[in-house]
């Protein structure tokens, strides 16, 4: 075992003992890239159905995106329809108990953290201390003009912001920081988060992600990685943790290839993983092999009823094997 080969990410991370699984939403946004057909005539209903099917099924979390504005350019692609995640998390905590409200991801450059700390504050608050604040760049250039904030600056943005909020989510009424871009103090915030410290995932897959996960987080949202590039980053997370002597709790994502419980029937896809409960929970538990401690999945589904079944089926059947790697 050569500190190079530790270095470079090469060698196998201790697997995770269980797989966590959360999901991101359907309907709440509606990209061309994931959006089932039938999400188009959904509406706030289903997911509530949805929300409560998760909250059942073990889901460890349900996850909501973050836009403000979709330019014209790229309407075609990404749609429109993209739901606030402070309003619609509020809306779905109040009708579930345990799964944990998750922002993949809040992109918190857009507002002054203040404003940011307030609302999920709040949304802790009120959901009794289930809010996973995951936090990311962004990418759309003109969201970042037409609210005034440097598009070319947003990683530098995204970190301080990242310190700002530590400071404001914490347990002071009266939270203090004194950085380039943001100065405050003497100013009170209640109702203070529910959580002692509120979880802060940082997504993104780029180097400067990567780092600002491994030294600014309590975890990683990968941004669609491929197996066969996890391990690698995973490594390189490993490396600047301990260099940095960083020891605390850090949870490490990943996104599956879209899966289908049992037989479909249906073209759902060369990438979806389909079969058996014993034939899902074999590829998903390679995740854990290489350290992995938490799965976002996604289902195909024709309907919002296929979807909650397979969600229930999930659960009952493919989640209890998810052990070991």
């Amino acid at each position: 075992m050569t500190n190079r080969q530790i270095r470079e990410g090469a060698l196998p991370v201790a697997p995770t003992a269980h797989l966590r699984y959360g999901m991101q939403l359907p309907i709440q946004s509606q990209s061309t890239l994931y959006t089932e057909p039938w999400e188009a005539s959904a509406g706030p209903a289903d997911l509530l159905t949805i929300a409560r099917t998760a909250d059942t099924s073990g889901f460890a979390y349900l996850a909501t995106c973050d836009h403000v504005a979709i330019p014209r350019r790229l309407a075609p692609a990404m749609s429109t329809v993209w739901y606030d995640p402070v309003a619609t998390l509020a809306h779905l905590a109040a009708v579930t108990e345990r799964v944990r409200l998750l922002s993949h991801v809040a992109v918190v450059g857009l507002r002054h953290p203040l404003l940011t700390a307030k609302q999920y504050a709040t949304l802790d608050h009120l959901s009794g201390g289930r809010l996973i604040l995951g936090v990311g760049a962004g990418h759309v250039q003109e969201e970042f003009e037409v609210l005034g904030v440097d598009f070319d600056r947003r990683g530098a943005v995204l970190d301080e912001t990242i310190d700002a909020l530590r400071a404001a989510l914490g347990a002071d009424e009266f939270p203090e920081h004194h950085g380039k871009l943001f100065d405050f103090e003497g100013l009170g915030q209640r109702p203070r988060p529910a959580q002692e410290r509120v979880p802060l995932w940082v997504g993104g897959s780029s180097p400067a992600a990567v780092r600002r996960a491994a030294l600014k987080g309590d975890g990683w949202l990968p941004q669609g990685d491929p197996r066969d590039r996890l391990r690698e980053q995973i490594g390189r997370i490993r490396r600047m943790r301990e260099e940095a002597g960083l020891q605390g709790p850090f949870s490490i994502g990943a996104i599956t290839e879209p899966l289908y419980v049992g037989e479909p029937g249906w073209d759902v896809g060369r990438r979806t993983i389909s079969g058996t409960p014993e034939v899902l929970a074999e590829s998903l538990r390679a995740y854990g092999a290489m350290g992995v401690h938490q799965i976002q999945v996604r289902f195909r589904s024709r309907s919002l009823a296929e979807l909650t079944d397979q969600m229930g089926e999930f659960g009952a059947d493919v989640a209890p094997l998810l052990v070991g790697g």
